[in-house]
């Protein structure tokens, strides 16, 4: 798997992938990065990338010309690219789109700053569209490591036990029962001032286990996702 960003800023981005998993992931050749700055393709003598918005308004938006040229040009270099596009209006990103995009070869996820994209270049070049919540960010960046990390963690190799994914909050909607948030985990020490694991964990029944974490799953679900 490839993930292009396309980004005003790439070592916001950069730094993610210098340790742990990630890091792991793309010094075994499972997942590699690329970078793409549209100011690098403006065709403006002082690479500007933004300009004021039609109908007026507060702030600046990114005009088509450098991503139009940008995405053209990963266009010609993948072409199965998938191009993606974080925007605060768009459907939410779940864990099924994670599961699902983790099956591409190439994605491109497009940051958008200042007031956003014209949209113009969203329209000609979207694949989809995500949101990661309903809340705004000063630009696409943090949205687009996240999408990259809930992608990567789906694909095949990345984590070291493919278990790990099993039972994580959100996994169930991929195998069509009812989403139900992660039962609480507990570790070592059993007894910690005074604070202790659920007994049943510790007996090795592993059907009650499974019975008392499924139970503690629609507790923590029904009283975080009433």
């Amino acid at each position: 798997m490839t993930f292009t960003f396309v980004t005003l800023f790439p070592n916001l981005i950069k730094f993610y992938f210098q340790d742990s998993i990630l890091k792991k992931a793309i010094n075994e050749n499972i997942v590699s990065i690329d970078f793409y700055n549209p100011r690098d393709f403006s065709s403006d003598k002082h690479k500007k990338v933004d300009d004021t918005l039609c109908g007026g308004g507060a702030g600046q938006l990114m005009f088509p010309q450098p991503l139009f040229d940008t995405l053209e040009t990963i266009k010609n270099k993948y072409q199965d690219a998938y191009i993606i596009f974080p925007l605060a209006s768009a459907k939410p990103f779940n864990q099924n789109d994670a599961i699902r995009l983790a099956k591409k070869k190439n994605i491109v996820l497009v940051s958008g700053r200042y007031e956003g994209i014209d949209e113009r270049v969203i329209e000609k070049f979207a694949d989809e569209v995500f949101s990661i919540g309903d809340y705004i960010l000063t630009g696409g960046e943090l949205p687009s490591l996240v999408m990259a990390d809930s992608i990567s963690r789906n694909i095949n190799g990345v984590l070291g036990n493919l278990d790990s994914l099993n039972d994580e909050s959100y996994n169930n909607l991929a195998t069509n029962r009812k989403m139900l948030l992660e039962a609480p985990s507990f570790t070592k020490p059993i007894n910690f001032r005074n604070l202790l694991v659920p007994s049943e964990l510790l007996k090795g029944n592993h059907d009650k286990i499974r019975g008392l974490k499924n139970k503690m799953s629609l507790c923590k679900t029904k009283y975080y996702r009433p």
